[in-house]
């Protein structure tokens, strides 16, 4: 398999695994999707890590695949690649992309569908399509400039060129920079950490963030306002309040 799920600890591991680049294929987008559902569905898993293993993370999508294909193939396909990924984004848990080597093209893409992203420091991340005078097709053109802003997306997307470790914790790509070795131990412990509090409250979290970038202040406030709301019906919540009144704060269990 291109892509597996490994669950432990309350931690569901997205491994990508097709050497030697990670290259995202048809077959890897349709998996990726398939575990991305699963992981979603799944109670045991409460946070995720998105992974390519320790050279490299994702180097984009198969352009030998691409290459073949014309347009009437690629109006057939465009909606599931992005569907793919979308899948990811949309995962309503914490998730965490541990980066290492490139991440470039559908690799970037990729990781812009997590809610935070560390990066080795000797990573490389970018949106190349124009070069092969194409635009990113899975999220690129919309999730980096909500990440990033209009004019530094539009800097990566219009040249195609690779951004550093340093430059994209810079200008907000990527989060945290760590050495090399370090990359997925540290995105584990952070989703660990996460997969260890109130699982609705933050599933109303996520969406509440999400659901007001893409849409006008009101209607994110409504969101949120809902959510807010319906958290008072929960186990989680009272026993978070308790647990703050008798124990202080930061001590409720939520497992």
């Amino acid at each position: 398999m291109t892509v597996s799920l490994e669950v432990a600890e309350g931690v569901g591991t997205l491994r990508l695994d097709r050497p030697p680049m990670n290259a995202l294929d048809i077959a890897t987008q349709d998996r990726l999707k398939e575990l991305a559902e699963e992981a979603t569905r799944r109670d045991d898993v409460r946070a995720v890590v998105i992974y390519g293993g320790e050279r490299v993370f994702a180097a984009g999508a198969d352009i030998k695949e691409m290459q073949n294909m014309d347009h009437a193939g690629m109006v057939r396909r465009a909606r599931a690649l992005q569907d793919s990924f979308t899948a990811v984004a949309r995962i309503p848990k914490p998730v965490v992309a541990a980066i290492t080597g490139y991440a470039l093209g559908g690799g970037c893409e990729l990781a812009l569908c997590a809610d935070f992203r560390i990066a080795a420091d000797n990573a490389k991340l970018g949106q190349p399509e124009i070069l092969l005078g194409l635009i990113p097709g899975a999220g690129g053109t919309q999730r980096l400039p909500r990440l990033v802003g209009p004019s530094r997306a539009k800097d990566l997307v219009f040249t195609g060129r690779q951004v550093k470790a340093d430059e994209a914790l810079t200008i907000g790509l990527v989060d945290r920079v760590v050495p090399a070795a370090e990359v997925y131990e540290q995105a584990h412990a952070w989703a660990a950490k996460l997969a260890q509090g109130p699982a609705i409250a933050l599933r109303a979290a996520k969406e509440s963030v999400d659901t007001g970038l893409e849409t006008d202040i009101d209607t994110g406030l409504a969101v949120e306002r809902n959510w807010f709301a319906g958290l008072f019906a929960t186990e989680d919540r009272e026993r978070g309040m308790r647990s703050f009144v008798e124990e202080g704060p930061g001590k409720a269990k939520f497992l």
